[in-house]
């Protein structure tokens, strides 16, 4: 069983969170409005397994995970109120 773990966006990801998702992770993290970010928390990071494969999800419904060949891809939650 692998644990999971958060972390504030905009600061090093943990020593848990594999290299194949820090590349993707920091280009989402480029593309969040930080002049908006001033006016709410700074959204975390939440990274858990899902069948053996790490996955990385921002509060505001951004998901990095690495599909079935390894690749980092990013997509949206749907049903997230943010996204």
């Amino acid at each position: 069983m692998r644990l999971g773990t958060r972390w504030a966006a905009f600061t090093t990801p943990p020593a848990a969170v594999p290299d194949a998702l820090r590349s993707q992770i920091a280009a989402v993290e480029k593309l969040l409005p930080e002049g908006q970010l001033t006016h709410q928390p700074t959204p975390s990071w939440t990274l858990t397994w899902l069948e053996g494969r790490p996955v990385a999800e921002l509060d505001t419904g951004v998901i990095v995970a690495l599909d079935a060949e390894g690749n980092a891809v990013v997509r949206h939650d749907p049903d997230d109120e943010f996204a």
